[in-house]
């Protein structure tokens, strides 16, 4: 085994089987399992998603794993809808989500040249440089895919910009979130994943 195992959990995401790909190339083994112990025993974490917030908070709950993941010690990363659900909650379908960093994802509003989802490449501005965003330059970009998103707050340490400022990259004690897909990023999010990787 090598040293770094990563357990994706297995909610909802159909991203998976990139994102593991992504890992293989860093160099990291991972698993996708919802079992607690693996969960519990994991070097690092990722939650992903893909879909509506009320759905993956009832998955999570079905599988006892809402009280599990806010009691993680090692580092653990939210990818889109997993970013988002370890707030409070979300608009969409006014869901309560983990609760662990406090806000609540709202949805964008659509305008014309700016339709929901927000669906793309968009630039990263870095609002708080540190060992998560290690090797990201200002206005690099990151592909999103997403309706609901965070106002910037106390966790963000990187913004983007869809009409109003929001929350791209989150570090909250041992919990960190993208709204972005690394997997389809390119550059930035492989130096992401290895940055995570290296927590």
């Amino acid at each position: 085994m090598s040293a770094t195992e990563v357990v994706i959990i297995a909610n909802v995401g159909a991203n998976i089987a990139s994102l593991r790909f992504a890992l293989e190339r860093l160099g990291a083994n991972s698993l996708v399992s919802a079992d607690a112990e693996h969960i519990r025993n994991a070097t690092h974490v990722i939650l992903p998603g893909v879909g509506a917030a009320a759905d993956a908070m009832r998955r999570l709950r079905q599988m006892n794993l809402h009280t599990l993941i806010p009691s993680l010690l090692q580092p653990v990363l939210g990818i889109c809808l997993g970013m988002q659900l370890l707030y409070e909650a979300s608009e969409e379908g006014n869901t309560a989500c983990l609760g662990i960093i406090p806000g609540r994802a709202d949805r964008f509003e659509a305008a014309v040249g700016r339709p929901v989802p927000h669906m793309g490449w968009n630039t990263l501005k870095i609002e708080r440089p540190g060992e998560f965003l290690e090797g990201l330059a200002q206005n690099d970009y990151a592909y999103f895919v997403h309706s609901y998103a965070l106002k910037l707050g106390d966790a963000t340490v990187a913004s983007s910009d869809y009409g109003r400022p929001f929350s791209a990259c989150v570090q909250w004690r041992n919990f960190y979130g993208v709204q972005f897909h690394p997997e389809r990023s390119a550059k930035v999010g492989s130096r992401l994943l290895q940055n995570f990787l290296g927590l």
